[in-house]
Formats: C-alpha cells, structure tokens, sequence
C-alpha cells in the first residue's frame, strides 16, 4: 500500500512538473509563439535577446542584426515567393547591410516536415535564393551573400501543427 502511494505521488510531481501555463497555448495544443521580446524567455532566440537588452548588442553582430532589424522571414506553405512583410524586412536587413560593408552573411532556407526530404531540401534552396535575390536587387553585393537550405533538417519549433509548421517555413540570415 505505500509502494502504491509512492508511485501514485510521483506521477504527480512528474505532471506538475511537466505542466504548462495554460495562456501560453494554443487550442490544439501547440505554444504560442510570439516575437515581442517579453515573449521570449527560452529557446534559440532567448540568449540574443537577453544579451540586447542587457548591457546592448556590439554593432555589426548577429545578436545587433536580429534585435534591431530581424533575422528571419516566413513562407506560405509550399511558397518560396517574399509577403510584403517579408519584404519589409529583408529592406532593413538591406539597409543594415550597407552599415557594415565588410559583413558576409548566409541565407538558410527552411522547410516544414512535411514533404519528403529531398524536395524539403529544394523548397529550402528556392526559398534561400529568393532571399539572396531580393536583397541583391536592393544593392547588396552578391559576394556577401551565401545560401544553404537544411529543409526540414533544422525545425525552430516542434510539433506537428499548423503553428508550428508556419514558423518552421522561413528563411534565416546569419552573420559569417
């Protein structure tokens, strides 16, 4: 009987543990995922963030690029052609460019899981060189700017749900 009462407390501790807020959710289940910096206290983007508001980014740096001007984009699905919003801000990242002239960066070209791997792998190079294309056509030197596409190989959010495949599907700058 205390063998029993034992378990039946850890398996308690262990669902409170594992609990979430329940605001921070979705209907179906999935997080709600946000881009106000109050809405980032874990995950990839959590360590950029903090070192912007502790202390400032360094000029010229990935965590200057996505604090002030935005490193990624998002696609509709099977889509590799830029929103408006998209265009938007790649016209920042453009014009941060400009500032640093000896900067090289890197588009990486994004898929959702869906799809087999070798087509995820071209959606992503399409998505990536459309990218490229874009800020080229602002003025920004094709020599600065590589691509690579790691299709659904790197997800930014698990799950398998509409939200987070919505922000699986992008295109990411990384500062060489």
């Amino acid at each position: 009987m205390l063998a029993r009462f034992f378990m039946i407390f850890a398996v308690m501790v262990l669902v409170t543990a594992c609990s979430t807020d329940d605001e921070a959710m979705m209907d179906d289940g999935a997080p709600v995922i946000t881009t106000e910096r109050e809405g980032i206290t874990a995950g990839p983007l959590a360590d950029i963030y903090d070192e912007g508001q502790q202390g400032g980014t360094a000029p010229g740096t990935q965590a200057d690029l996505v604090v002030n001007v935005g490193d990624r984009i998002f696609f509709g699905y099977d889509r590799y052609d830029l929103t408006p919003e998209a265009r938007e801000i790649l016209d920042a990242q453009a014009n941060w460019l400009r500032q640093y002239q000896d900067l090289n960066i890197t588009i990486e070209g994004h898929a959702d899981e869906r799809g087999t791997r070798e087509y995820n792998l071209a959606l992503g190079e399409r998505r990536a060189n459309s990218v490229r294309g874009y800020l080229i056509a602002l003025g920004v030197n094709p020599s600065r700017v590589g691509t690579i596409s790691y299709g659904k190989e790197r997800p930014a959010v698990p799950g398998s749900n509409e939200t987070s495949w919505a922000q699986n599907r992008r295109g990411v700058t990384k500062v060489d």
